[in-house]
């Protein structure tokens, strides 16, 4: 059943973005399905309604944007989707040194500035307190990948497959490995990246910025390009849970969002094809991050001794902000009662996830697991 509501539809991410990037996805993307015109329709006026506040911001913040330096290169927490990224990047959120997007930042980029007393209020009421992938505890002020701002500000983002499916290879290919691009195309995605970057580094006040964006896994050599001493923390899981949580991830996050049908052979296909890309690209480019700015992280080890990894993280890249690990202690306390999903593990998957991503299995060490119908839980 897809929730046709409009406070559902106010989650849709590009409802407060720019009308004009807006109209541009609507033409490269052949329109929207019959079903979801409401959904459309309310992104077309949600993003008329709140063009006067972007006006207003551009003229009052404008130069924030164009100026603001980025002093301090930031941290990216990078690896695949439902690799446990979202919960090293709320962790380390409590470190008061670093400055993070927040979702209100993500959903109105060009409106946070001047939106705080009419558009965060509103936002808050229509999210969640839990999201409905998998029961993680939200608020408007939590990080959120700043993948989503990019999507709301400009075409050049991977997450305009949210919300047009059936184009999610040509998102992928063309920006989140850039294969085969012109450079004009690798410079707009610059330019509108540090654009995001510069106006969250002001709101941060200047602290060094930490981004958590699965995308990025991808983008090594162009994030090195922007930021050649950038700190990267890339965390992996058993890639056998990881197809499991991403497939149903994947079908949640589209029912909330998407404007455009696709099937459940569509989704799995992509999945096993995003991860094999993703993970070849950045195998093929880690070995450009300096020595000392990068580290690798096990989930399963970050869930059995947090503090202890995080303790890791924190010298290996020469961070301050961990001291006795205090900031820490109490969310990672909270997540201990946290229930996370669990799926079954049945021989077809196991032999699908064999087939495809065998080569991660292998680079990891983890073992092709017996078939159980007992389910086995999320990273």
């Amino acid at each position: 059943m897809v929730d046709l509501g409009w406070k559902a539809d106010l989650r849709q991410p590009l409802a407060l973005g720019s009308f004009r990037n807006w109209l541009k996805l609507l033409r490269e993307n052949g329109g929207v399905d019959p079903i979801y015109r409401r959904r459309a329709l309310f992104v077309t006026l949600a993003s008329l309604f709140t063009s006067p506040m972007r006006m207003l911001e551009r003229a009052r913040y404008g130069h924030i944007s164009r100026t603001m330096p980025i002093q301090e290169p930031p941290v990216f927490i990078i690896g695949h989707w439902r690799s446990g990224t979202t919960h090293l990047h709320n962790l380390m959120a409590h470190d008061r040194t670093l400055g993070c997007v927040t979702m209100f930042q993500a959903i109105a980029p060009e409106a946070f500035l001047v939106g705080e007393r009419v558009i965060k209020p509103l936002l808050a009421w229509a999210i969640p307190p839990r999201r409905l992938m998998d029961n993680v505890a939200q608020s408007i002020d939590d990080p959120l990948e700043e993948e989503w701002a990019l999507a709301n500000v400009s075409p050049c983002s991977f997450y305009h497959y949210w919300s047009f499916p059936r184009t999610a290879r040509h998102y992928f290919e063309k920006y989140a490995l850039f294969q085969n691009v012109p450079e004009g195309i690798v410079t707009r995605w610059k330019e509108a990246y540090k654009t995001v970057l510069r106006k969250a580094t002001f709101r941060a006040g200047g602290r060094r910025l930490l981004l958590k964006n699965p995308v990025n896994t991808g983008r090594i050599s162009l994030l090195l390009d922007l930021f050649p001493d950038a700190k990267f923390i890339h965390i992996y899981p058993n890639p056998y849970v990881v197809f499991c949580s991403a497939l149903h991830f994947y079908q949640k996050m589209l029912s909330l969002i998407h404007l455009q049908e696709v099937s459940r052979e569509e989704i799995e296909a992509d999945i096993f094809l995003f991860y094999t890309a993703l993970m070849r690209k950045f195998w093929a480019e880690k070995a450009l991050i300096p020595r000392g700015n990068f580290v690798e992280v096990k989930f399963e080890d970050m869930e059995a001794d947090p503090l202890a990894e995080l303790r890791r993280i924190y010298t290996t890249l020469d961070l301050p902000g961990f001291a006795d690990g205090t900031p820490f202690r109490a969310y990672i306390a909270a997540q201990r009662d946290c229930r996370k999903n669990s799926y079954p593990l049945g021989e077809e998957i196991i032999e699908k996830v064999n087939r495809h991503w065998k080569f991660a299995v292998e680079a990891w060490g983890y073992a092709p697991p017996v078939a159980t119908y007992p389910p086995v839980r999320e990273a």
